[in-house]
């Protein structure tokens, strides 16, 4: 029996960790003798962002995974970012500590009612959102993040046919931004984002009269209105680093006031409250699967793998590919 399948249950390498164990030091120690670099996602806790070597949103960690010339990816996130790190390193073993570790926003777009939807209107041009399968992205002619997705829209002609995937939120705010009305936009929605109450935060407002509002755009319509600025998750934190103002609610998921409060500690951010108060929505129950003690295991044992057939990975590469060049040329 393999040593995958004899110490891989439940989706992660089922074993306890010794106790007293520093396993902060055991990673970094397995880093150097396996050439590992672990990526992580802002979304990601405290203690795995800072041990990370790089710490980015979708877009910067795919720009990473395609410059890397480690033998081991050790991806903290969730599983259509390992994949998309192993479309662009398909030299590299990529792992991640988790199978379960999915998205709920690429769960929304099942591929084959997705291909039906394509073939269906084949005079528009495919568009979709990192946050999908890697089956999704081969159906795609252009790749995109929340970072980039509004400058490529913008940049296409302006009566171009476009399908925009998965994301009904980012895909309506960017509807509404560039005033496409060419646009088929796929129903779906990130279970993080959906959840915040603009009641809440109206009562937020209150609390905190000076504080700005600041929303990724795969909230809400409602909440994207009441806020001072909407970006994606690296654009929130960059706001946040520029911007004069003092206190802020924060409408996206709860990882990124790790980084907000280390590079500016004096000031306030407050996260929006979820519509169901008692849930704790603003935490991605995906992404929370990730633990350091799970990447221990993972660098040690060397699985669980993320693996792709060529196939997958040469037809999915284009889109990204196609995203990655539109970004430089773009400067994003």
């Amino acid at each position: 029996m393999s040593v995958e399948n004899n110490i891989l249950k439940n989706g992660f390498v089922d074993k306890k960790v010794d106790e007293g164990l520093d396993v902060i030091e055991e990673i970094n120690k397995l880093k150097k003798e396996k050439n590992a670099v672990i990526l992580a996602h802002y979304y990601q806790t405290g203690d795995i962002q800072d041990i990370a070597d790089f710490v980015g949103d979708s877009l910067a960690l795919s720009q990473k995974a395609a410059e890397t010339d480690a033998d081991i990816i050790l991806f903290a996130g969730v599983h259509f970012m390992a994949e998309t790190a192993k479309i662009l390193a398909p030299n590299s073993k990529v792992l991640i500590p988790d199978l379960n570790a999915g998205c709920s926003l690429a769960d929304s777009c099942p591929p084959e009612e997705f291909k039906k939807f394509v073939e269906a209107h084949p005079d528009h041009l495919v568009i979709s959102y990192v946050n999908t399968t890697a089956e999704i992205k081969t159906l795609t002619d252009i790749c995109c993040t929340s970072t980039n997705a509004l400058k490529i829209v913008e940049s296409l002609p302006k009566d171009q046919k476009i399908i925009f995937a998965p994301d009904r939120n980012l895909g309506s705010y960017i509807k509404r931004m560039t005033g496409r009305e060419e646009m088929l936009i796929w129903n779906g929605a990130c279970h993080v984002h959906e959840e915040f109450s603009l009641e809440a935060i109206l009562e937020l407002k209150k609390e905190y009269p000076n504080a700005k509002v600041i929303s990724h755009p795969e909230c809400e319509k409602p909440i994207q209105l009441v806020s001072d600025f909407v970006g994606s998750t690296a654009a929130l934190l960059k706001f946040t680093n520029t911007d004069d103002n003092k206190e802020y609610i924060v409408a996206t998921e709860s990882g990124i006031l790790h980084q907000m409060k280390k590079q500016n500690p004096e000031k306030n951010y407050i996260v929006a409250p979820p519509k169901d108060s008692t849930c704790g929505c603003n935490d991605c129950n995906f992404m929370k699967l990730i633990t350091i003690n799970k990447m221990y295991n993972t660098l040690k044992y060397e699985t669980p793998e993320v693996k792709l057939s060529d196939d997958i990975i040469s037809k999915a590469r284009k889109s990204i590919d196609v995203m990655l060049d539109m970004s430089k040329k773009l400067n994003l």
